[in-house]
């Protein structure tokens, strides 16, 4: 547990054995499901917890609110990560209440076959609950990530209980930069949203917040500016930094090989950064990541059934979901008899907004030859221009 002010912990709990999250995204630092207990006049909980994790929440619960009775539950967001262990609390405090909006509470019957209007407390933006010294406010955020998304926050002591915003992936407690697994996670599942989320930033601004409490990663309580400044870069879909991604799919090492040359090329003309990603190899979703935090990206893929290499196209459908836009963008395809993959990666990429495709396309057939080199580096010295 940890204590965030005199009356209010975080009851939450780390999970060390979870190794895909969603069923998807690779977190070798586990994840952290945070829940929150005000200790007022009443007793309020800030969500709950996924069920993996239900019953060392349990003890956390009842050794921070000992004999008290829990008085509401707080439903901020009902995805299972968070809503998952409801009916265990419900079970434990047959007398409190749910405070949740309207779309909270037809969800919770599509999880639960449990009517829960008896029990509930529906709230809109901008209303009130008074707890004692503690009045919490709650703010609407539609589609961050989901519909029934909502924020809390406390009057009294400036926190700002922000679901799933400014969470990210691994433990409270590991050893890594925030803004790098903050990125990853926002970027692909939130990422879609970046419209939604500006309009939550909006509502914060508004504020005086001194601690931001997500449902994800730790508690934040310092330079606060620093990632509500990255959210505002991340949600309205600007480069974060000056570099090149090179992201290749290569089938037999030979679009790979290009790829490196390319890197190397790049480097030698001075791009800020340059940074390859193999994505036989490498985690989809850092790449997905990398493409969103650098100002240009650089396609390498062999053709495949007369369209483009399958990793390849993965990351393509990834970054279109995700909105994926005001990006540079050069071409590197394979073919050995009849390239077809610079096509198709064009293709893919249709409807994406603000893409800028610099010339020329550079097409290897089979292998990297002497004169393919010149093509490189026209196609650098586009990109560094661009």
């Amino acid at each position: 547990m940890e204590k965030i002010t005199e009356d209010m912990i975080n009851i939450g709990v780390n999970d060390r054995d979870i190794q895909l999250f969603e069923g998807q995204y690779e977190v070798k630092n586990g994840m952290s499901y945070n829940s929150y207990a005000i200790l007022d006049e009443q007793v309020v909980i800030m969500d709950t917890v996924d069920p993996r994790t239900t019953q060392e929440w349990l003890r956390n619960l009842e050794e921070a609110v000992g004999a008290r009775t829990v008085d509401y539950l707080v439903i901020q967001h009902m995805e299972p990560d968070h809503g998952g262990s409801i009916m265990q609390l419900m079970d434990r405090y047959p007398n409190m209440k749910f405070v949740g909006n309207a779309k909270t509470f037809q969800m919770f019957q599509q999880f639960f076959d449990v009517d829960p209007t008896e029990r509930a407390v529906v709230v809109k933006e901008g209303d009130t609950l008074s707890i004692g010294k503690h009045t919490l406010q709650f703010f609407m955020a539609p589609m961050v990530h989901w519909p029934e998304v909502m924020v809390t926050y406390d009057q009294t002591q400036k926190v700002l209980f922000s679901a799933d915003g400014f969470g990210k992936f691994g433990t409270r407690d590991a050893d890594e930069s925030w803004t790098c697994e903050a990125r990853r996670y926002y970027i692909n599942i939130c990422g879609k949203y970046g419209m939604q989320v500006q309009a939550l930033l909006k509502k914060a601004a508004a504020l005086d917040i001194h601690i931001i409490c997500p449902l994800h990663g730790p508690v934040l309580t310092e330079n606060l500016g620093y990632y509500i400044d990255k959210y505002q870069v991340w949600s309205s879909y600007e480069p974060e930094e000056e570099g090149v991604l090179i992201a290749c799919a290569s089938i037999h090492g030979h679009t790979l090989q290009t790829a490196k040359k390319m890197k190397e090329l790049l480097e030698q003309k001075g791009a800020k950064k340059v940074v390859l990603a193999d994505l036989t190899m490498d985690d989809l979703h850092e790449a997905v990541e990398d493409a969103f935090r650098y100002s240009h990206l650089v396609l390498a893929a062999a053709s495949y059934d007369a369209s483009v290499f399958p990793p390849m196209e993965d990351f393509l459908n990834r970054l279109r979901s995700k909105n994926y836009q005001k990006r540079t963008v050069g071409i590197i395809e394979n073919g050995s008899w009849a390239p077809t993959a610079a096509k198709s990666m064009k293709a893919l990429l249709e409807g994406a907004k603000s893409l800028t495709f610099v010339e020329p396309v550079v097409t290897i057939k089979s292998a990297m030859k002497t004169e393919n080199i010149s093509q490189l580096e026209a196609l650098a010295d586009e990109l560094i221009k661009a």
